[in-house]
């Protein structure tokens, strides 16, 4: 397992889509957490309007923590899965899975090292963020002459490991589909159909209008998501408190599980062509 999982870090090291998915992570989050909301300082959002609670105050350093989880129902999610379709995707597009397997490791063992890369790389996505955010909300602060006030490191460290339980399950999500479909291109679409319209329609649209649909949405990991992150102050596009942070967790962890564990058992038994 460990020259296996040293293989695949250093595969997706060299890809430079691995990186291109991380930086436009990164982007968008200071895009749409700190310059629009900063750009705008001066306007009055419409209540209840997306941009309704990206006042200065959830741009100052005390608030970052939900400024770097507010992409993860939506954006940020769908960009952890696409990471996770392309690592175990790739190996169907290019034929590789019997040039790896042909030298001896176990189909698991290859699956477990993939799965690892992916929570690896979900870790490093979510501290990056993390970063950035802290960052853009310090010169925040300095610019608009305001103290330096950070959460207490509880909070920091309860908002990483959430983001990392978050963006991990997209990216497993990816693995099963594309494992599931063995290819690339239909899991990446089918998975941003999910994550950026269906999953928006169902709580914009369905929710409202039919109750077993507004149940369902407190068990469907896009809404726990966003529950997860509005309990750290996070506000956007798919945050909401619709169940509480507890609920979220063990929903979430729940999908993350469930997702490795289809996706080694289908790799464990079907095809590989």
């Amino acid at each position: 397992m460990p020259r296996d999982i040293r293989a695949e870090l250093l595969k997706q090291a060299r890809r430079p889509a691995s990186w291109l998915l991380l930086a436009v992570a990164v982007v968008l989050t200071l895009t749409f957490g700190y310059a629009v909301p900063y750009a705008g300082l001066g306007g009055a959002p419409a209540a209840g309007g997306p941009g309704a609670g990206r006042g200065l105050s959830a741009m100052l350093p005390d608030a970052f923590v939900g400024s770097a989880l507010g992409g993860l129902p939506i954006f940020v999610g769908a960009l952890a899965l696409i990471f996770g379709v392309l690592v175990a995707g790739s190996e169907y597009g290019f034929g590789t899975w019997k040039t790896v397997l042909v030298q001896n490791p176990s189909r698991v063992t290859v699956f477990g090292a993939k799965l690892v890369v992916v929570t690896a790389a979900a870790l490093a996505t979510v501290l990056t963020l993390f970063a950035a955010t802290a960052g853009a909300s310090a010169l925040v602060a300095s610019l608009q002459g305001q103290a330096l006030v950070w959460p207490s490191a509880s909070d920091v460290l309860l908002g990483l490991g959430a983001g990392w339980l978050v963006t991990a399950m997209w990216g497993a999500l990816g693995v099963l589909l594309a494992i599931g479909l063995r290819s690339v291109a239909l899991p990446i679409g089918l998975g941003l159909v999910w994550l950026l319209a269906v999953q928006n329609l169902l709580a914009s649209v369905a929710a409202p209008l039919l109750t077993w649909v507004a149940e369902l949405q407190k068990v469907l990991p896009g809404p726990n998501a966003g529950a997860l992150a509005a309990s750290f102050g996070a506000s956007a596009p798919g945050v909401g408190q619709i169940v509480g942070s507890g609920q979220a967790t063990v929903v979430i962890a729940g999908y993350l599980v469930g997702f490795a564990v289809l996706g080694g058992w289908l790799l464990h038994r079907r095809d590989i062509a």
